[in-house]
């Protein structure tokens, strides 16, 4: 498997009792595919995967699947703070159809990296699918360094990373380590253009659940080499990018699908966007319609 270009992390529609709405999962699905999203996570953090249950989640994933139909991958968020949790459902999500895992460092036991390097090479040894590693330091409280990712990458079932930190040294160090056999992604919307240039092998996003032509233009641009026409596109989505970190994502993100008629909140602890963001997301959403069109008028082309 190689994954490249613009990867949608997917959030999760909730209908205004705060169950799954299936008729918006499927709208979104089909928002994906129509703007060339060539990827999609289902059930990250972005998809409030801690606030879902066991049954829901195969629900999700199922009907993803289903609904694609192997037009795109597939990969399933299944990252543990247990290895052998993280193995049970892997094979879980192989049976149900996903393409890949998408395996999070091990939230909140912070592991070393002696840890980290067990536990990804026990997942992997399992052998149930294809493994994406996902650093996000900020969530998980423990950092997957490039010279753990280096040990990992030669490893035949473990076939990328989704890095968040957004540091460039970090990105260089990881890049140094990009094969036919291993990607590297962005995992940060704000610097996922120089990511790119700088020769990353695409973006999982957040803003692409809203603006999915937006963001494959972006990264058609930015992989392309096309620095100056990259650069001025980025510049455009600059405003999106700001408003989607003004609360711990997936706040704004769900916001921002609600304003497009998918979806109706989050699940608690999570609240709805504050009162006081409502300007930018009447902003935010006349920016994105805006961009979209312009995107799928370049997918067109």
């Amino acid at each position: 498997m190689r994954l490249t270009g613009s990867i949608t992390a997917l959030a999760t529609p909730f209908t205004a009792s705060a169950e799954l709405d299936l008729d918006a999962w499927r709208s979104l699905l089909a928002k994906q595919l129509e703007g060339g999203t060539q990827a999609l996570v289902v059930a990250g953090s972005t998809g409030e995967a801690a606030a879902l249950f066991d049954a829901e989640y195969d629900t999700l994933l199922r009907s993803a699947v289903e609904f694609v139909a192997g037009r795109v991958p597939v990969l399933a968020g299944t990252g543990q703070s247990n290895t052998a949790k993280t193995i049970e459902l892997n094979r879980r999500v192989a049976a149900l159809g996903a393409d890949a895992a998408l395996v999070v460092a091990p939230p909140y036991v912070r592991p070393t990296q002696a840890g980290l390097l067990a536990h990804y090479r026990a997942i992997a040894d399992d052998g149930a699918l294809p493994l994406v590693l996902y650093n996000v330091p900020g969530r998980t409280g423990c950092d997957l360094l490039p010279a753990t990712v280096a040990e990992l990458a030669g490893h035949a079932r473990i076939v990328g990373i989704k890095e968040a930190v957004s540091d460039p040294q970090r990105m260089n160090e990881l890049l140094a380590l990009k094969s036919d056999g291993f990607a590297v992604l962005s995992g940060d919307d704000p610097t996922a253009c120089r990511a790119m240039l700088a020769g990353a092998d695409g973006i999982v996003s957040v803003g692409s659940n809203a603006m999915p032509a937006a963001f494959r233009r972006l990264a058609d641009l930015a992989r392309a080499g096309k620095r100056g026409e990259a650069e001025a596109w980025d510049a455009r989505l600059r405003p999106a990018y700001d408003f989607l970190g003004v609360e711990p994502n997936p706040i704004p993100v769900k916001a921002l699908l609600a304003a497009q008629g998918l979806g109706h909140g989050l699940r608690l602890p999570l609240q709805t966007l504050s009162p006081a963001h409502a300007q930018a997301l009447r902003q935010t959403a006349a920016l994105a319609a805006e961009l979209e069109h312009l995107g799928r008028a370049d997918l067109a082309a």
